[in-house]
């Protein structure tokens, strides 16, 4: 089974957003992702990131992934006992389950104590989108 650990961030909400993904099997730490995704929202990312740990799985061959986050909304949302009220979530949700087909996936909602790895790998993603941004604005000041 892979277990993945996911966390989303966002500089400002909306603002430069970062992905954070770790994936271990049989105990052993085997991919770390850290992305920059754009501007959005921090729920956004939450959902970002549970994609592309799905999509890590499906490109290993894993039949069976267990998703942890400290994100209790977004893992509410995911178990079916929040609905998706925010219409930029839905799309997201959707893609969700359209990874999930074909494989057993467990979500769970963990304290944030527990997720510093993927929580890290998130902020590092974000704030080289602040970066950029700082960067592209000094030059448009120019």
């Amino acid at each position: 089974m892979l277990i993945a650990y996911t966390d989303g961030a966002s500089l400002g909400n909306p603002g430069p957003m970062g992905i954070g993904v770790v994936l271990y099997r049989e105990g052993f730490r085997i991919e770390e992702l850290s992305e920059y995704i754009g501007d959005g929202t921090n729920n956004i990312a939450e959902y970002t990131a549970v994609i592309r740990a799905l999509e890590t799985a499906h490109r290993l061959g894993d039949k069976s992934v267990h998703i942890k986050s400290d994100s209790q909304l977004i893992v509410r949302q995911l178990n079916g006992e929040y609905k998706v009220k925010d219409p930029k979530l839905r799309p997201l949700k959707k893609q969700v389950e359209d990874l999930c087909y074909g494989i057993e996936v467990e979500f769970e909602h963990i304290p944030r104590e527990k997720n510093t790895e993927a929580d890290d790998l998130s902020k590092e993603g974000a704030e080289l989108g602040r970066k950029r941004e700082e960067k592209n604005g000094n030059k448009n000041n120019k």
